[in-house]
């Protein structure tokens, strides 16, 4: 089955401001990837209509949603010091949302099993009353909404971006039906993701984080995803699942202080992916971070290759600095199954 793309050119018309590292590049930087690494006839490209507003009001708060509207009809406005509306920001981000939505309706429905969904700007920082983090609108919150509301009952969200997803977690806090599971950098931005938030009523347990010290590369990540990750697949059962995809925790990023390579990215994706096809469990993978474009390319590149079950070309990782010692790695994956005994057999 055909694998889908989801994508908007609007999402090229976010604007930041010169030199802010989400830049409309980053997008022209995956297209070309995938152009170049051959995968192009193993996708779908979909154009992404605008998110349905009642969709979008399950997660955000009507008062935020028009601050970015009224911001954009006004020219732009900050955020946060990190965080701009430029005038098409608001379009941008109702088709990066749209995006979201048009992929999980569409995986709900049987056209097809897996997905990449394309868009800026990210999401996974955005709160319900506010963005910050370069976020605007909650991209993959968005998509774990419609895939509930198509009938799914429990949906799994793996947050890899380096930057632990602060607005996801709050978005699904008490929320047992979305198990919200991200591994981040430690001691990184926004500050939280510590093993101790693991939601709360009857969601308690169903947030799970991981945070691993600078320096985790493939081989850590790995050992997250054996220790924590797949475990949780089996206990929670997913009948759907969708992938924070960010990958600033590349070693070449600026923005991360990780070292994982493209190939890793895609060692991840391979991992999930088995784990959950023997139940038939749609895959939804949307774009967060990843700031240093040719490592974005080919670490997307990467995890197409798993979503559309073909080879493509990839350029050769080098120079990959040595990762840190591995028994820190295992002392917080200890850490966090100690924390989720209570909830899960892990």
């Amino acid at each position: 089955m055909i694998t889908l793309h989801v994508t908007h050119p609007a999402c090229e018309r976010h604007a930041p401001g010169l030199g802010h590292p989400e830049r409309p590049e980053r997008l022209r930087a995956v297209l070309r990837a995938i152009d170049e690494s051959g995968l192009t006839d193993q996708v779908r490209t979909v154009e992404a209509p605008a998110v349905d507003e009642r969709l979008l009001a399950a997660v955000h708060d009507g008062a935020y949603v028009a601050r970015i509207e009224a911001l954009a009809r006004q020219g732009g406005g900050w955020l946060d010091p990190d965080t701009r509306v430029g005038p098409d920001s608001a379009v941008a981000a109702m088709h990066a949302a749209g995006a979201a939505q048009r992929a999980a309706e569409a995986l709900c429905a049987g056209q097809a099993m897996r997905a990449f969904v394309t868009v800026r700007p990210p999401g996974h920082h955005a709160l319900p009353d506010r963005g910050m983090g370069f976020c605007l609108f909650n991209n993959a919150a968005l998509a774990a909404v419609a895939a509930r509301h198509a009938g799914r009952q429990r949906v799994m969200i793996v947050d890899w971006d380096v930057h632990h997803g602060n607005g996801t977690q709050a978005v699904f806090w008490r929320d047992p039906s979305v198990l919200v599971v991200s591994l981040h950098q430690e001691f990184w931005y926004p500050g939280t993701g510590a093993v101790d938030e693991i939601g709360e009523g009857a969601g308690e347990g169903f947030t799970v984080n991981v945070p691993l010290p600078a320096e985790t590369g493939n081989a850590g990540y790995e050992a997250a995803f054996a220790g924590v990750v797949l475990p949780l697949v089996s206990a929670f059962g997913p009948d759907f699942v969708v992938i924070s995809a960010g990958y600033d925790g590349h070693f070449a990023d600026p923005l991360g202080g990780m070292v994982l390579t493209a190939r890793g990215y895609g060692r991840l994706a391979r991992l999930l992916d088995d784990a959950v096809r023997p139940r038939e469990t749609p895959v939804l993978a949307v774009l967060e971070g990843g700031y240093d474009l040719d490592a974005l390319g080919a670490s997307v590149v990467a995890t197409l290759e798993v979503l559309t079950e073909h080879t493509a070309w990839i350029a050769p990782d080098e120079d990959v600095p040595a990762e840190v010692p591995a028994a820190l790695v295992q002392a917080r994956i200890r850490d966090v199954q100690e924390r989720l005994r209570p909830f899960w057999r892990l």
